[in-house]
């Protein structure tokens, strides 16, 4: 989809706020009161929820260009903290500017909410592989699911990069512990499934990972072409 240039205006307008938040650093906390929405420019950050017990499921990995911050649309209070995983950048705004955005340039709106289903679908895949896959495959996922992430954003990115998150925050994601989490990549390796050399993983065998994750790829079946069609 080509924006207009009106449209790359209002785009840019939420964006002149920006801000560097240093790894590890909450952007909200869970209850926070808050009006603002945020454009993620630079570096990953995480959403999740604090169970009874104290433990931690962390929902969703965001990467730039993701619009953060939804729920204070529909609720007094954020039911989910925000934090970042990496040094980023992130610029806030109003929620009102939101209104302004939508009753203004309603087809530019109407992407940003496509892309926020997109995110939505991916929580919805990650949860339902939780109920149904094994913690390898759970794993596998998450590892393709990042990879595929960061593609979007970086197209010379191939079967390598930088997963950029410790063992915890992997278990947070898909319900194992670290220990667990450790011992299912350990096994990927010795599968030929992956390799892992400091930092990096490299996804050797991308078909057969997809069919131990059971792994869903959403991209091909996205159609944003309705919105091409509207001016």
């Amino acid at each position: 989809m080509d924006l207009t240039q009106p449209e790359r205006v209002a785009l840019a307008a939420l964006e002149d706020r920006p801000r560097t938040v240093r790894r590890g650093t909450p952007l909200v906390r869970a209850n926070d009161r808050g009006t603002e929405l945020f454009m993620l420019r630079r570096g990953m950050l995480m959403n999740f929820v604090l169970l009874d017990d104290g433990s931690r499921q962390i929902l969703g990995f965001h990467f730039p260009g993701d619009m953060l911050g939804w729920p204070t649309l529909a609720f007094r209070s954020a039911p989910e903290a925000l934090v970042a995983v990496t040094e980023a950048e992130v610029c806030s705004f109003d929620r009102a500017a939101l209104i302004e955005l939508a009753s203004e340039r309603p087809r530019l709106f109407a992407a940003i909410t496509a892309f926020n289903q997109m995110e939505r679908q991916a929580l919805v895949d990650r949860l339902a592989g939780m109920g149904r896959t094994s913690a390898r495959g759970r794993v596998a996922a998450l590892l393709i699911e990042i990879r595929n992430r960061m593609r979007r954003v970086d197209a010379t990115i191939t079967n390598r990069f930088i997963l950029g998150l410790t063992q915890e925050e992997i278990g947070d994601a898909t319900g194992l512990t670290a220990v667990h989490v450790n011992r299912m990549l350990r096994q990927l390796e010795e599968d030929g499934l992956i390799a892992r050399e400091g930092g990096r993983v490299t996804l050797i065998d991308e078909d057969r990972l997809a069919h131990v994750a059971n792994y869903i790829d959403r991209n091909d079946a996205v159609d944003l072409t309705w919105l091409a069609r509207l001016r």
